[in-house]
């Protein structure tokens, strides 16, 4: 349970769900070293911390950063929470595991990512994939031998090329969960625009969420 979600922080909501299933079928050893970049109110940081990993989070939000810091201190439970942006305030250390829930949905305003408010926890340029690239070019860099990614993202935004990029930078990759779910606001809004992009079809009423699992080979 999240004690506080304040404006402009993302709540917990379907791909944060679909997220944690993933996790849980992960094998973690007790002490295991878990980052979740993104972390947003901190739910999945907690969900990690519960199964004995010693949990740092990340958030490019200040009121992110303290939404969690006060969830996780409400929960009882030990999780390191950083402020910066993706991987730099954690770039010379290893993890076991990297959960992301990454910004991911195509927005018409170009490539570019809005300079604040809460839209910066969803839009993420014109493909979607503004965040999800960097992501497929920095987590291996930081996991161990064996370390898993987990990344959750849209269908919109080419599951296909997260799967094609982690696997040419050496790792495993392949799409391990999948939800259909009913267009939100923020699609509905853009609906028109996603349909004349070609991103979704006219027969299409909903939205598929995947995860994608990415391990390094020992």
């Amino acid at each position: 349970m999240i004690a506080l979600v304040p404006p402009g922080v993302y709540a917990p909501q379907e791909d944060t769900e679909l997220l944690a299933g993933a996790l849980s079928d992960e094998p973690l050893p007790p002490g295991a070293e878990v980052l979740d970049v993104g972390t947003g109110s901190g739910a999945l940081a907690l969900e990690a911390a519960r199964r004995g990993s010693r949990v740092t989070a990340v958030d490019l939000s200040w009121s992110a950063v303290w939404a969690a810091r006060l969830n996780a201190r409400v929960a009882g439970l030990p999780v390191r929470i950083l402020h910066g942006n993706l991987f730099e305030p954690v770039r010379d250390e290893m993890f076991d595991l990297i959960l992301a829930n990454p910004p991911y949905v195509p927005a018409p305003d170009g490539h570019r990512r809005p300079p604040r408010g809460a839209a910066r926890a969803w839009d993420a340029g014109g493909d979607g994939r503004l965040v999800v690239d960097r992501i497929c070019r920095q987590a291996p860099g930081l996991l161990r031998l064996g370390g898993v990614l987990l990344l959750v993202q849209s269908a919109l935004s080419g599951p296909e090329l997260t799967v094609e990029q982690l696997r040419a930078a050496g790792m495993k990759a392949a799409v391990t969960r999948r939800r259909l779910i009913a267009l939100g606001p923020v699609l509905r809004g853009r609906e028109r625009w996603l349909r004349e992009r070609g991103l979704l079809s006219a027969a299409d009423d909903k939205e598929e969420l995947v995860v994608v699992r990415a391990e390094l080979p020992v």
